[in-house]
C-alpha cells in the first residue's frame, strides 16, 4: 500500500455541553480531567438566544482535544464505552465520525465520582492522510484532492480493522 494513502487519527475533541448553569460546566471540567489527565478549556457562546437564557460570552460548556498518542490510547476506551458498535449515520461524507457517550462511568477504567453525578459527553473523531497539511499551513495553502480525500467508506473500514468496530444500528 502507497504510504501517503495510510489513513491516521488527527484527533478527538471531547465535548461537554452544559448550558448556562455554572455548577454542571465546574463537573463536566472536572469529568473531563479526570478521563484525560489534562486540564480541559471553557466554550462560550457565540449567540443570543432568549428563550435558553444564553448570552453571548456566557460559558455554556467545555472541550478539549487530544492528538498523536494520547489520542490511540484512550479511543479503544471510549469505544468500549459504546459496546464498540458504531453506526454508519456517525460518520460524515468527510470520513470523520462522533458520537456520544451517555454515561461516563461506562468507559473502563474511570469509576463513579458522587460529587460529578452522571454525565455524558460527545467524542469526535478527525482523520487524515498524510498531505493534509497543505490545507493548514501559512505559505502556499492548497486545497486536498477529491482522489485523496477520506471517504465514508473508507473510514468505516478503517475502524473496523484497527479499532475492532461492528457497524450496526446501535446510537
Amino acid at each position: 500500500m502507497n504510504p501517503m494513502r495510510k489513513i491516521r487519527i488527527e484527533k478527538i475533541t471531547l465535548n461537554i455541553g452544559t448550558g448556562k448553569d455554572q455548577n454542571k460546566l465546574k463537573k463536566g471540567m472536572k469529568l473531563l480531567k479526570i478521563i484525560t489527565g489534562i486540564k480541559p478549556v471553557q466554550t462560550t457562546a457565540k449567540k443570543r438566544i432568549p428563550g435558553w437564557g444564553i448570552r453571548p460570552g456566557l460559558p455554556i460548556g467545555c472541550k478539549l482535544t487530544l492528538r498523536k498518542k494520547k489520542a490511540e490510547e484512550i479511543l479503544p476506551k471510549l469505544l468500549e464505552a459504546r459496546d464498540n458498535v458504531l453506526s454508519p449515520k456517525q460518520f460524515n461524507a468527510a470520513g470523520n465520525l462522533a458520537f456520544g457517550v451517555p454515561e461516563y462511568i461506562n468507559i473502563p477504567g474511570i469509576k463513579y465520582d458522587p460529587d460529578i453525578g452522571i454525565i455524558g459527553l460527545e467524542v469526535c473523531v478527525t482523520l487524515e492522510r498524510p498531505g493534509f497539511r497543505i490545507k493548514r499551513r501559512k505559505v502556499k495553502t492548497k486545497k486536498i484532492p477529491k482522489k485523496h480525500n477520506i471517504t465514508k467508506d473508507e473510514a468505516i473500514d478503517f475502524m473496523s480493522k484497527k479499532f475492532n468496530i461492528k457497524i450496526g444500528e446501535k446510537e
